[in-house]
């Protein structure tokens, strides 16, 4: 179910009955009880005496559509919140985390649609960026900006290469258990530091260099033995970004909503 979809429908009927009652519906309302005003006369919300009253649909419209309107302008425009539901960006995001997303880092775009109206800026690497599912628009997935267009992108025995240079990851743990074989590193991506994961058991993908086309972008997950990003069904074209996560305003994974582990991301 495409939710913005729905609530663009919704703007748009209620915003229509609205406008229609405010042009037509009223004056005939008003017309065959007898109760017209005259041209100029002050009107008011609650109806004079013998007015007939408003139908149950403008009225539901009226209180509605200022509400909706709001809702997707700003979720549109501004922001909007997403929850985490895999381990693809462990350690830096868990399961059950709700991120909020910029929707104007990138530029503004028109919701459905998704078409591009104000250019502002571009995804660079680093960036956890939320996107639209090349396999399947309808689904959306949140990863890591690794290559932008014309970077050379290489992973080889667990180790990144960007531009025929092995980027930097240093060990901080590798005390795997029966329960944890993973070992975490934190990972100097051209400028920006953040944690990753390696399985200590398993091999991992291996992938041959490839350059990034134009408009297009190269996303890995943090978990990088558990995450299904573009080493395995390539690039992410431009059109399909949602925005950029910037924040965990609040987890919640079953029981009571949990606020203190609100931050920023990077």
């Amino acid at each position: 179910m495409d939710f913005s979809l729905l609530l663009v429908v919704a703007v748009f009927v209620t915003g229509a009955i609205w406008l229609l009652d405010i042009a037509v519906l009223r004056r005939r309302r008003e017309s065959s009880s007898g109760g017209s005003r005259p041209p100029g006369e002050v009107t008011h919300d609650t109806a004079a005496p013998g007015t007939p009253k408003e139908p149950w649909y403008v009225d539901y419209s009226r209180a509605f559509f200022p509400v909706l309107l709001v809702v997707l302008v700003l979720r549109s425009f501004v922001i909007e919140p997403f929850q985490i539901p895999s381990r693809s960006m462990e350690p830096t995001l868990d399961v059950g985390d709700f991120i909020a997303v910029s929707k104007f880092s990138y530029g503004l775009r028109l919701p459905v649609i998704n078409t591009k109206i104000l250019d502002i800026g571009e995804p660079e690497r680093g960036d956890i960026m939320v996107f639209r599912y090349p396999g399947d628009p309808s689904v959306n997935y949140i990863k890591r900006v690794i290559g932008v267009p014309g970077d050379r992108i290489r992973y080889q025995d667990k180790q990144l290469y960007i531009n025929g240079q092995p980027v930097r990851k240093d060990l901080l743990d590798d005390s795997g258990s029966d329960n944890d074989t993973q070992a975490l590193y934190r990972e100097h991506l051209k400028g920006v530091e953040h944690y990753i994961f390696n399985n200590l058991d398993a091999p991992g993908p291996q992938m041959s260099e490839v350059t990034v086309p134009p408009g297009h972008y190269f996303m890995m997950g943090d978990n990088r033995d558990d995450s299904n990003d573009s080493r395995y069904w390539g690039f992410v074209p431009e059109e399909n970004i949602v925005g950029r996560a910037f924040g965990v305003w609040m987890h919640w994974n079953g029981g009571l909503p949990d606020f203190t582990k609100a931050r920023l991301l990077h």
